[in-house]
């Protein structure tokens, strides 16, 4: 893996994993407004989860027949969190403390070094607020496979959760195809899609598109209206505010390749569009916001109304901003304290039971042409 360090992120690293003091020292220096701010973000997920919390469920099916589903932590899972254009502490947050409310039982952390052979000081103190077991100086591909198979110093986990690029997305889904290890969900640029209807602020759409297409040159935004002059009115909007944006070099690349602006002849088929398109992020704006959500489908998270910006989502509200992307939606989830846990099934059958039940099973497992099934439910037909 050093060997890797030198090659893809061109520095020498002594050592793989992150001593426990350095992470201490990293949270003890930073500033605190920041450190105040995380610490806020890591409550709220924290709250949230909790309530996520999947609930184990015990059923009397017949007299004496008993079925029950029990939720159980992972005992090792493995949260990537990227660093190619930045410093992501809140991706830090979204996957630890989530495992962390599951009762995982070793959470390790895996991303990038920086030019001092470490991860960034803010991705450490993260990882030392909420609560990682382990943190190794790896990024990329080479960090997921590390983490599916395991290394001399990185244990093999059960799970990989967290964002990355195109490349640590590709190493997931090939982990994930191999049978080796589960995953989130595939991942890719974010994505946001506004449904909106004529009564909504097109300052405020304009300004929440430009917040996604700051993320990535591939990121896509999207805005579907059943009002042409509003849509008008917010791409007049996106353009007056561009020029001052900082990253306006990436948002303009982002939304000259992978924007659209759709409008249609109802609210109905704007909603229909978006249960097709299943976005990242749904944010839904104007006067029916609140309407329009028992009729949304496929989605990675909803917000309502445009108050709820993405951006609130995206660091403190405590819902999870790990979340399909790529019309993925349709059959995936939000990351949540699900993803950290599997479900043990089990059943009791009385004495009683076990005779009342002994002929219909047998007669369906001879249907099947299973006779020791058949013969084993039989032994009990005469139980008392």
């Amino acid at each position: 893996m050093g060997a890797l360090a030198r090659e893809l992120d061109g520095v020498e690293i002594e050592s793989l994993e992150v001593a426990r003091g350095v992470r201490r020292r990293a949270l003890d220096d930073l500033a605190a407004p920041l450190r105040a701010s995380l610490e806020r973000a890591a409550a709220n997920i924290r709250t949230a989860h909790r309530a996520f919390l999947p609930v184990a469920v015990e059923i009397e099916t017949e007299p004496g027949i008993v079925v029950g589903r029990r939720p159980d932590p992972l005992d090792v899972v493995g949260v990537y969190a990227p660093g190619g254009r930045g410093a992501y502490p809140s991706s830090v947050l979204m996957g630890v403390v989530p495992a962390r409310v599951a009762g995982v039982g070793t959470v390790i952390l895996c991303s990038p070094p920086g030019r001092n052979g470490a991860p960034s000081p803010v991705v450490l103190a993260a990882a030392e607020l909420s609560g990682a077991d382990r943190v190794f100086a790896v990024g990329g591909a080479g960090a997921i496979a590390a983490m599916a198979y395991g290394t001399a110093s990185i244990p093999a986990v059960r799970r990989i959760v967290g964002p990355g690029n195109a490349w640590g997305a590709e190493a997931k889904l090939q982990v994930q195809a191999s049978g080796t290890v589960a995953i989130d969900s595939p991942a890719g640029p974010s994505e946001l899609l506004v449904v909106a209807d004529a009564g909504a602020d097109p300052i405020v759409v304009a300004r929440e598109m430009i917040a996604q297409a700051e993320h990535d040159p591939r990121a896509s935004v999207v805005l579907a209206t059943d009002d042409e002059a509003f849509a008008r009115r917010t791409v007049a909007a996106i353009c007056t505010a561009l020029p001052r944006e900082q990253r306006a070099g990436i948002i303009r690349s982002a939304l000259l390749d992978r924007c659209a602006v759709l409008w249609a002849p109802t609210l109905r088929d704007v909603i229909a569009f978006a249960a097709d398109y299943a976005p990242e992020h749904l944010l839904l704006a104007g006067p029916r916001a609140e309407l329009l959500l028992d009729d949304v489908r496929n989605a990675g998270t909803v917000f309502v109304g445009e108050t709820s910006s993405v951006a609130f989502g995206d660091y403190m509200t405590g819902a999870n901003h790990v979340l399909p992307t790529g019309g993925t939606a349709r059959s995936y989830s939000g990351l949540s304290t699900g993803d950290f846990m599997r479900w043990t099934t089990y059943q009791r059958v009385t004495r009683s039971a076990a005779a009342a039940l002994a002929i219909d099973v047998a007669e369906l497992a001879e249907s099947e042409e299973l006779t020791a099934h058949a013969a084993a439910a039989r032994a009990w037909a005469a139980a008392t």
